[in-house]
């Protein structure tokens, strides 16, 4: 089981590729009016971080990035260290772990540069470090001025990453159905869920009550701090812009110039999140049938009836394996993170259709990071360890099958399996969510650029206006994409991309609401 909230824009392109201290001061800036206000490298001296000299003063030893078992090394442009941050906050004197970080520095020269640029793609459970090498190329006009600094967060990959279970047993997981029938299937993916839990809990010990986003965002200003910065430049893409709006709300007076792109909405709780999500992928389904010139409903019920017909008798496919429902909706829902990835999804539906799941099982696999020798990754493992300590709602099965009602209206093709997941996701979870919520309200900052896309199918664009707001007022400055796939900039929009690079390398600052057409 994985939830639909992973992937950065680029991430999925790749995906389908592949499978086919101290206070900060000065007012806004109006665009227009230009406002250049560099953040230099120096030590921070303002506000105490409460954190040991060990751990602010650590020095960093950079060098060579090595390669791993998922990702390459990247070229000899980029450098790798590890950052030593406290185990618990609350025991800053205690335990340490270590945190993988990756950097390639600004190419204009001293005179030039602004600071780091930190990237968080998302997830949560996305490695910053696999990630960064190839984002470079989309956020090049940036990188002359900035410093661009990645890392995986806590229980991610390399920084003490989390596995629950192994790859045969994550196999045969995959025949759980996700949309339970009968008591008999209900039983079977519940128990599922926590054998789940329990695999993580053995596998991340005393790290499983340290993994939720307010320790990230700790560690974010941690390393603001060590790598000399006094303010914290960050550039958030879907859930990366949840942790970046709790930084603000911590950290208001270290913040300097933040983008979050594909807005997770912070006013929803699990239930109106999964809601959200719902919206999200039957709007940007809609959008894809209008494309094809079919009528949208008539569109979903025939991908409906597809994916009955899959689950009385799943669809044989290469490699003599089969195609469930919940393999061929997952690849239905990965092409939907990107326009590019339409003609993939025209192509596998029709197989489909014919009888063969080959097409659908290798989208599906994309997603869930199955490479063809059999072997996962972790992305989903540790997306749920983080999302699960976070997340304070913990919907009953009994409440899930009253809800599934309002799910199949918002959907017909989403709506059951995102109802269901409401309960399944953290069921039995081992530790207890700390949040409703997120708070991120942010008051005394400087201004955040919040970009919403209006075709966004993992992060509907209305969560980016609740972003905005609950920033706050003078924080939250709102800039709207007409456009498609999950995350605008470097998504085709010279006007997203020309507003952000004013933004972020001039400190220009939009109007608050303003909207590029493309």
């Amino acid at each position: 089981m994985a939830r639909f909230a992973r992937w950065t824009a680029a991430a999925a392109a790749a995906l389908l590729v592949a499978g086919c201290s101290s206070e900060s001061s000065g007012e806004g800036v109006d665009e227009g009016k230009g406002g250049d206000k560099s953040s230099a490298t120096a030590p921070s001296s303002g506000t105490p971080s409460g954190l040991p000299g060990r751990l602010t003063s650590q020095k960093l030893d950079w060098g060579r990035c090595k390669g791993t078992s998922d990702s390459p090394a990247p070229g000899s442009g980029w450098q790798c260290a590890t950052l030593k941050v406290p185990l618990d906050y609350a025991k800053p004197d205690g335990e340490t772990i270590g945190l993988a970080v990756i950097r390639s520095k600004a190419t204009g020269g001293s005179d030039k540069r602004i600071g780091s640029l930190l990237f968080n793609f998302g997830g949560p459970g996305g490695s910053g470090i696999s990630t960064m090498p190839s984002y470079g190329a989309i956020v090049g006009s940036l990188h002359e001025r900035y410093d661009l600094v990645s890392w995986d967060p806590r229980g991610v990959a390399a920084s003490e990453g989390v596995r629950c279970r192994g790859d045969k047993d994550i196999q045969a997981a995959e025949s759980v159905d996700a949309t339970p029938d009968d008591a008999t299937e209900e039983a079977a993916y519940f128990k599922d869920a926590t054998d789940f839990g329990k695999g993580c809990e053995k596998a991340a010990g005393k790290l499983m009550s340290h993994v939720s986003t307010t320790d990230t965002a700790r560690d974010m200003d941690l390393m603001r701090e060590v790598l000399g910065d006094r303010e914290m430049h960050y550039f958030g893409i879907s859930y990366g812009t949840e942790l970046g709006g709790v930084y603000a709300h911590l950290f208001p007076k270290h913040v300097g110039r933040l983008v979050l792109d594909a807005v997770v909405d912070p006013s929803a709780d699990t239930v109106g999140h999964a809601k959200n999500q719902t919206l999200g992928f039957q709007r940007a389904l809609d959008d894809y049938l209008k494309s094809t010139g079919q009528d949208p409903k008539q569109g979903s019920q025939k991908i409906v009836d597809l994916l009955k017909r899959i689950d009385a008798r799943p669809l044989p496919a290469s490699g003599g394996r089969k195609l469930t429902q919940t393999l061929a909706l997952t690849g239905i829902v990965l092409p939907l993170y990107s326009k590019q990835g339409w003609p993939n999804l025209t192509s596998a539906l029709k197989a489909a259709e014919d009888g063969d799941g080959s097409e659908l099982l290798t989208l599906a696999d994309g997603y869930n990071e199955r490479d063809p020798s059999g072997h996962y990754g972790t992305t989903t493992h540790s997306q749920r360890v983080i999302s699960c300590l976070d997340d304070k709602q913990r919907p009953t099965p009994e409440e899930t099958r009253k809800l599934l009602p309002e799910f199949e209206k918002i959907s017909p093709v989403f709506g059951d399996f995102m109802g269901w997941d409401t309960a399944g996701w953290c069921h039995d979870w081992p530790v207890a969510g700390q949040f409703d919520n997120p708070e991120v309200s942010a008051p005394g900052a400087e201004p955040v650029l919040v970009v919403g896309n209006t075709g966004d199918p993992a992060t509907p664009y209305e969560g980016a206006r609740r972003m905005a707001d609950e920033l706050g007022k003078d924080v939250g400055v709102e800039l709207t994409w007409k456009g498609e796939g999950h995350g605008a900039y470097g998504s085709g929009s010279e006007c997203v991309d020309s507003t952000v690079n004013r933004y972020l390398l001039d400190g220009t600052v939009p109007k608050d609401g303003k909207v590029c057409a493309s």
